[in-house]
């Protein structure tokens, strides 16, 4: 995966991910090379560039003056179900990376014990995903879920309930018990869910919104929604 920006890279770097090499440029601030001395006793190569070529290794328009190139995280998909009561989050055709960057800060913020991301959504581990997510993704687990379907029975069978947002006509989020075992289901803006997953959901939860607003931008129902089940569960 590509890092880029000083924070990003020292959130891998504190999630004890691998980093291989870092591309710098620039005069640096103590912080920053203070930074490096720490990547580089973990075997990180260290290369100083030139500007133009900091401009073209970094995808941003003003580059930060430091990119790396790092291993992805490899987790088994258990993982999300093993803290007790789970509270799994599963974004489904989310494909703006903002959105998805967002969406995990959120949920790491929360407590959420883990986040899928289906094939469909935008890359977790992409750049854009990865400055949305300002290294949340590192702290949190986060998986790429290929089959939902398979992966609600998984849920279902550890003892968690389906719980499906949807814009209206769901139990009210105050109404809702986040206290137990949940895997909460999101949809994309506009399209929302998928009639199949829907009928497989145990329950539809809405947000309650004046009737002039068609629906929330996915990130912010997210934050709604589990800081609601933080709410209820730390209660």
């Amino acid at each position: 995966m590509l890092l880029d920006g000083w924070h990003v890279i020292s959130e891998a770097l504190a999630a004890g991910l691998t980093i291989d090499t870092l591309a710098v440029c620039g005069t640096l601030a103590a912080t920053e090379r203070a930074l490096l001395e720490r990547a580089r006793r973990t075997g990180t190569e260290i290369v100083e560039v030139a500007e133009p070529v900091m401009n073209a290794l970094s995808p941003v328009k003003s580059p930060t003056g430091v990119v790396g190139r790092g291993a992805r995280p490899r987790l088994e998909a258990k993982v999300v179900l093993k803290p007790s009561p789970a509270l799994v989050l599963s974004a489904i055709g989310v494909q703006d990376p903002g959105n998805v960057g967002a969406i995990i800060r959120a949920a790491a913020a929360a407590g959420c014990t883990g986040i899928m991301v289906d094939e469909a959504s935008a890359d977790p581990w992409g750049w854009k995903a990865l400055r949305a997510s300002m290294g949340s993704v590192f702290h949190v687990p986060v998986i790429r879920n290929p089959d939902v379907m398979s992966s609600i029975a998984a849920c279902r069978t550890a003892g968690l309930q389906i719980v499906a947002a949807v814009p209206r006509n769901g139990t009210s989020m105050y109404e809702l018990d986040f206290s137990k075992p949940m895997a909460l289901l999101l949809g994309a803006e506009g399209t929302g869910l998928p009639q199949a997953l829907l009928k497989a959901a145990d329950a539809r939860v809405s947000i309650p919104m004046s009737a002039s607003v068609e629906s929330l931008n996915v990130a912010v129902a997210a934050s709604l929604l589990l800081y609601e089940a933080r709410r209820q569960r730390r209660r």
